[in-house]
């Protein structure tokens, strides 16, 4: 195991360990599982309420439009917490206060987007 390809060896090793442990596993619960499937178990399950209907539904574009808004503030708020962290740090402040205002400046402007294409308005 000594030399170049060695270390790649162990990785192989660790990797096939791990993928058995794995699939015990799931055969052990396999074979020790209750299997009695009946129609009532077999059927769709929405949140306590019985399926109707054939199960395809078109939604409004806008719902998109506020999932990418969150996507935004959620990556806002990721960054906002390692900068702060990095902001104390001895010879990285104004590096780093600069760096925050273009992130907030991109985060600004696609805020504006939305605010022009009327997206959070509550009509």
């Amino acid at each position: 195991m000594d030399g170049y390809f060695g270390s790649y060896a162990v990785v192989a090793v660790l990797l096939a360990i791990g993928a058995a442990i794995f699939a015990g596993a799931l055969l052990i619960n396999r074979l020790l599982r209750p299997d009695r499937p009946t129609e009532q178990k077999l059927t769709s399950y929405e949140c306590g309420v019985d399926p109707v209907g054939d199960g395809w539904a078109q939604s409004q574009v806008r719902y998109y439009v506020f999932t990418y808004l969150y996507v935004v503030f959620a990556v806002d708020a990721v960054f906002l917490f390692p900068w702060a962290t990095v902001f104390a740090a001895p010879g990285f402040g104004m590096t780093t206060l600069v760096e925050m205002f273009v992130f907030l400046a991109f985060i600004a402007l696609g805020i504006v987007y939305a605010w022009r294409k009327r997206v959070l308005t509550w009509t």
